[in-house]
């Protein structure tokens, strides 16, 4: 599951009508991104509590893409957005509603845990997934790999613990 719930109960609304094309919009305007990047730019953006899924992310790409807001380059299997004329027209005509919504993620994220450290942690977490889904973390991992994986985790937790820096 993308995204921890807090507070009990059950999920709440991250973004009206329409704001989620905007934040994606933005982030292709400040530069060129694939889908991958949008995610960590997001999670970032919510100090790491949100990671939107990929099943969410892409089909917003796409629909930028067919709405002529931006345009796509493919290297390597990997598709790039970048943003159009037409994307930059109407990232300025919605101005006023980015804002507020930057406004309102900056606020959400305030007293909270520093957002790099939520990055790092959210990064680790989808690095693990990557892998596992991708098949990499299997039973048919060799016992040196699965060894050489536990040390680091295990290192980084009792550094975490420690406070000290890992070796």
């Amino acid at each position: 599951m993308h995204g921890p719930h807090r507070g009990g109960g059950g999920r709440r609304r991250r973004f009206d009508q329409g704001e989620l094309r905007l934040l994606v919009l933005s982030l292709i305007a400040e530069q060129p991104r694939h889908g991958y990047d949008v995610i960590r730019a997001i999670e970032a953006q919510f100090g790491g509590e949100y990671s939107p899924s990929p099943g969410v992310i892409y089909p917003t790409l796409t629909l930028l893409e067919e709405m002529g807001l931006a345009s796509v380059t493919e290297a390597e299997g990997r598709k790039t957005y970048a943003l159009t004329e037409a994307g930059r027209a109407e990232l300025s005509s919605e101005a006023a509603a980015l804002a507020a919504l930057r406004q309102r993620l900056a606020a959400r994220r305030a007293g909270g845990p520093p957002a790099p450290l939520l990055r790092a942690m959210e990064n680790l977490r989808l690095a693990l997934r990557l892998r596992m889904a991708q098949g990499e973390l299997s039973g048919a991992l060799p016992e040196t790999e699965v060894a050489r994986l536990v040390a680091l985790l295990d290192a980084a937790a009792r550094a975490v613990e420690s406070g000290e820096t890992p070796a």
